[in-house]
């Protein structure tokens, strides 16, 4: 735990990534759907290439010398709720935080590690904060089997730009996952789906709004990194071009009726949901 009462992972990275990936093997080969989010998924995503990964040892997820992960989060459909609990019961022994457990019904689960050495979030069918980002409710038919085993770029984007007050590691992550992957228009593996997220974004003027602020903030950040030497040139205007690709699909992706009747109020009204953390 630092100082400020974070608690991190206490394992050492590389062995945290493959307990992460192997959870999520052992629950397909029991025929459930997981998947990993968030900053593990960056991870994972460029973990390939072991020069990809030296970029966090310059940006400082966590600030200097604290590891790169507080837990581990995962998302499933709820209508698998009752196989994963008993997944992380019986089958790995996980501790259930029962008051967690209790108090968010079906939107979440909380576990403890055998041994303490990290808990597992695990979310189903959407992520709830800010704004949602939706994966669906059936195995099969939702947007978790595009990849494996971490949710998709586009998705992950998606979850990081949601946050009305983006913190500084959720702009690493976004500037990570820009610098090793292309934008294009589609679903194509290992690549961004600039096309699906501006599809979601023209339909909900709030995320919209906080996404797009969002991306111009993480590209002043970016220039803020260059200027410090933490991000060289040719990176900076990687991330850079990436950035105004993507908004420039946003921009031009025809907006829903939904979206026009909210665009009117603006900013006016509140347009984000208050995100209460529960308590650990």
């Amino acid at each position: 735990m630092s100082s400020k009462g974070i608690h991190y992972v206490t394992l050492p990275e590389k062995e945290f990534v493959e307990q992460s990936i192997d959870i999520v093997k052992k629950a397909q080969e029991n025929d459930i759907v997981l998947r990993i989010l968030g900053g593990l998924a960056v991870y994972i995503h460029i973990i390939d290439n072991s020069e990809n990964t030296k970029i966090y040892n310059r940006l400082k997820r966590f600030g200097e010398g604290n590891p790169l992960f507080t837990d581990l989060d995962l998302i499933g459909y709820g209508k698998q709720m009752g196989k994963i609990e008993k997944f992380f019961e019986k089958n790995l022994g996980f501790k259930p935080d029962f008051y967690v457990n209790r108090m968010l019904g079906l939107r979440r689960l909380l576990f403890y590690h055998p041994k303490d050495y990290y808990h597992i979030d695990i979310f189903f069918d959407k992520l709830e904060f800010s704004h949602d980002v939706i994966f669906g409710s059936k195995p099969g038919k939702g947007r978790l089997e595009l990849d494996f085993p971490t949710v998709s770029p586009a998705d992950i984007i998606l979850e990081k730009l949601q946050i009305h007050e983006i913190n500084l590691k959720d702009i690493i992550d976004v500037i990570v996952l820009l610098l090793f992957h292309d934008i294009i228009s589609g679903y194509e593996k290992d690549t961004v789906d600039g096309k699906y997220i501006a599809s979601i974004l023209a339909d909900d003027w709030g995320f919209w709004y906080d996404a797009t602020n969002n991306l111009n903030k993480i590209r002043k950040i970016a220039e803020k990194f260059k200027e410090e030497n933490k991000l060289f040139e040719e990176e900076y205007k990687n991330v850079a071009k990436k950035i105004d690709k993507l908004l420039i699909l946003i921009q031009e992706e025809s907006k829903t009726k939904k979206w026009m009747k909210r665009s009117h109020t603006g900013a006016k009204k509140k347009w984000w949901r208050d995100v209460e953390e529960v308590s650990r």
